[in-house]
């Protein structure tokens, strides 16, 4: 017998054998099996090649699997002489005549033990692997037909009771059996094998969530190597992929929350998040106190009211943004309930240090799967951690608040009128991290109709930034009304910024404060508290305007003609510096002429060219600054025209259309030192006055002039030149070569002289003296009556 031809028997030897125990036929196998040939098999008694003849006819081990069907274990001895032990089993074959021993015909098979054990085990292993529920199993054909599985390859909703002859895409959802069945081809296809590939299942009958399945599979072979299928295993990990989910969804919505320092930019970015993982809609809903950075606090029922600030999902699938909603402190915390359009609802607090800020609620379509005790659990981990996200934007809010009315209390009104010009500014505070910054403008009315415009920048972000602003705002005035040159006033201003760097570095020492001043200066940080500003003064009647720069950006004109051009002034360097010295530039402006002074946050945009941004703006000033558009609407169209995103920096921008005095408003005289000058300028003056229409100012501006004029003669000697200017107001000057500043006392009751500068100052609404190149002028200015 040629045992090659059936491959199912490899590994078994066989041997025919009469009714009288007489081998009369032997497979290649059995030949190889006892190391005999057939020659020395046939017709030789089988008992006789047992290592104990009583075996045959003892009892057998084993069940009997048919009628006349024995099982048993027995020991031959080889050709070689070795013993060998076999699993046997007879099968009697019918046909033969029983009472004639020679005729009746029986098979043995045999098998070494150690084979058949093999063989038992792999027996045993298959039927319990088809009989255990830890995972499912199947047998597919080539063609992925279904052959074989176990009683829990899915046991799901949707799932047939029988799957025998069915493909995937009878029972599964096509999208979900095309991916499982494009694994299983490249399995049948390649021979490498599958491990834990993940996907998702979800029944015909019942589309939901489905479930989540580690799938591995591996090639089936015969004997002969021909694929006869594949088996793959399916094990459930849904719990294990929800909780990574949930996991990795808590870390983007930890990351997401802190992003913003903005609360309505928190709740989008909270609800934005939510979508889809855990929600088909997320709404946030926020305290109306939050957004004004206050603590929310219930009203007399115990009720708080919120707003409703961040919506995600589709369109219209809840209500818009804005709505308010009443909710009372104190609820349960992340409770499952059904909204009143069937969805699936969970609602969670938005709660820090025991405040209640808001909420957020999770809606989920009615079709999928409810939500969980582990949905329950992380919401509320993500509302509360949201929730200090939220509280840190109102705590932000709430300071940013503060530092914007601070800085906004410090800058002049938005909008002015002086004899000089008429101004608009725009501030527009940065929305960094770091707070508002030190940006500021001012517009200082000067003597002799002159104004000051002041921009400056102040470095670095939050309260004290704006607090350092406020300090050179008020010194810039201060030195203003002593009616220094620009660039004077500067070197003044830089030293103030010098004093005030060392003071913060002796603070900053704390316990050293006779450290020297040279090694604080070398400990501080460059820059921490620089500074940068702009002075500008322009005279009405001369039409000439003298500024100087401290490492800020030149102002830019738009001549009346249509004309745009930067003014050539020199940048020194930034205030703080200290030890260089700034260079004043001057220009003539026609009259209707708009100069702009700007902070660089104006020009710094994004990551363009600092020239690039220049242009820009005079571009942008060219089209809004006509003469016939409101300097505010200017201002305002070009910081709206700035990028969309996020401001790097402050932005202040003061636009200033200039005014000229007309030669018919000015009177000018030169009086020589004589006594008899003083009565020849009261005449003359007194003649300009009326014929100005200034009658009710005469006798005032007579006493006024007599009292200068005379003080400058008596003490000054030399030229002197008086001048007289009507603007807003009346202003009388009283030039002489004197640097000697007059200075007001109380005259006692013995004294003879020392109160006219008393007098003057009850007739005047404002006097005062400034250096000139050729010595000094006293000014008073009186207010004009009313028109009419």
């Amino acid at each position: 017998m040629d045992d090659r031809r059936f491959p199912f028997l490899d590994g078994v030897a066989g041997a025919l054998v009469d009714g009288r125990g007489t081998i009369v036929g032997c497979t290649d196998a059995f030949e190889d099996l006892l190391s005999l040939p057939a020659r020395a098999l046939v017709g030789r008694p089988l008992r006789d090649l047992l290592a104990r003849p009583e075996d045959w006819h003892g009892p057998h081990d084993g069940p009997h699997e048919g009628p006349g069907t024995r099982d048993g274990r027995v020991t031959v001895r080889t050709g070689d002489g070795r013993p060998l032990g076999l699993d046997v089993r007879v099968l009697p074959l019918h046909g033969g005549d029983p009472a004639d021993p020679g005729a009746v015909r029986q098979v043995v098979l045999g098998a070494p033990s150690a084979t058949a054990a093999g063989w038992r085990q792999d027996q045993a292993f298959t039927r319990e692997l088809f009989l255990q529920d830890r995972f499912g199993l199947a047998v597919f054909d080539t063609d992925l037909r279904v052959v074989r599985t176990n009683t829990h390859l899915l046991p799901y909703t949707g799932v047939p009771p029988t799957l025998t002859g069915l493909r995937l895409a009878d029972f599964l959802q096509p999208e979900d059996a095309v991916v499982v069945e494009a694994h299983l081809r490249e399995v049948l296809e390649t021979g490498r094998p599958l491990v834990l590939a993940e996907e998702l299942a979800r029944t015909v009958v019942d589309p939901r969530s489905g479930r989540m399945m580690a799938i591995s599979a591996f090639r089936l072979q015969d004997a002969g190597g021909t694929v006869i299928g594949v088996t793959v295993l399916f094990t459930d990990i849904t719990e294990q992929h929800r909780s990574r989910r949930r996991l990795a969804l808590l870390h983007r919505v930890t990351a997401a929350a802190g992003v913003s320092l903005s609360v309505s930019g928190t709740a989008e970015d909270l609800a934005r998040a939510l979508v889809p993982e855990l929600a088909d809609v997320a709404v946030v809903d926020i305290a109306a106190a939050v957004f004004t950075g206050d603590e929310p606090v219930a009203d007399g029922d115990g009720l708080l009211l919120l707003r409703r600030t961040a919506v995600a999902g589709p369109p219209g699938s809840s209500p818009a943004t804005g709505d308010s909603v009443l909710v009372r402190p104190g609820a349960d915390p992340a409770t499952p309930s059904e909204d009143p359009a069937g969805a699936w609802a969970l609602h969670a607090p938005l709660t820090a240090r025991g405040i209640l800020l808001g909420q957020v609620t999770a809606h989920r379509d009615r079709w999928k799967d409810p939500y969980e005790d582990g949905d329950r659990l992380l919401l509320a981990e993500i509302a509360a951690r949201s929730a200090l996200a939220v509280d840190n934007a109102r705590r932000y809010t709430r300071e940013h608040r503060a530092a914007v009315a601070l800085q906004r209390s410090l800058l002049p009104p938005s909008v002015r009128t002086v004899a000089a010009v008429t101004t608009a500014g725009v501030y527009l505070p940065t929305d960094s991290a770091g707070g508002v910054g030190g940006d500021w403008f001012d517009v200082i009315p000067l003597s002799s109709a002159r104004v000051a415009l002041v921009v400056g920048d102040v470095a670095g972000h939050g309260l004290q930034a704006t607090a350092t602003m406020g300090r050179l705002r008020t010194a810039v005035r201060t030195l203003a009304d002593l009616d220094l040159e620009p660039d004077e006033l500067l070197v003044h201003l830089d030293d103030l910024v010098s004093q005030l760097l060392i003071e913060g570095d002796f603070q900053a020492e704390g316990d050293d404060p006779a450290a020297g001043v040279e090694e604080s200066r070398t400990r501080h940080e460059p820059g921490s508290l620089g500074a940068t500003c702009l002075y500008a003064v322009y005279d009405p009647v001369t039409r000439c305007c003298t500024l100087a720069s401290a490492g800020h950006p030149p102002p830019a004109v738009v001549d009346p003609d249509g004309t745009a051009r930067y003014l050539p002034v020199s940048p020194g360097p930034p205030l703080g510096v200290g030890g260089l010295p700034f260079e004043a530039a001057e220009a003539v402006l026609a009259p209707g002429s708009v100069i702009a002074l700007y902070t660089d946050g104006l020009i710094e945009r994004g990551e363009g060219d600092i020239d690039e941004g220049m242009a820009e703006l005079r571009r942008r000033l060219l089209d809004l600054t006509g003469p016939d558009r409101p300097l505010r609407e200017a201002a305002v169209r070009i910081t709206a025209g700035l990028p969309p995103t996020r401001l790097r920096d402050d932005v202040a921008l003061l636009l200033a259309r200039t005014r000229a005095v007309p030669a018919a408003d000015t009177a000018i005289w030169s009086v020589e030192p004589e006594p008899e000058s003083v009565g020849r300028v009261r005449a003359d003056a007194s003649a300009r006055l009326t014929e100005w229409g200034l009658d009710d100012l005469v006798f005032t501006t007579e006493l006024i002039l007599s009292e200068l004029v005379t003080n400058a003669i008596r003490y000054a000697g030399g030229p002197v030149g008086v001048r007289l200017i009507r603007a807003d107001t009346l202003t009388c000057e009283v030039s002489d070569g004197s640097s000697t500043q007059p200075r007001m006392r109380r005259a006692r009751l013995t004294d003879e002289g020392g109160r006219g500068l008393y007098l003057i100052a009850q007739l005047a609404s404002r006097w005062g003296s400034r250096y000139t190149a050729r010595g000094k002028t006293i000014w008073t200015e009186q207010e004009l009556p009313p028109a009419g």
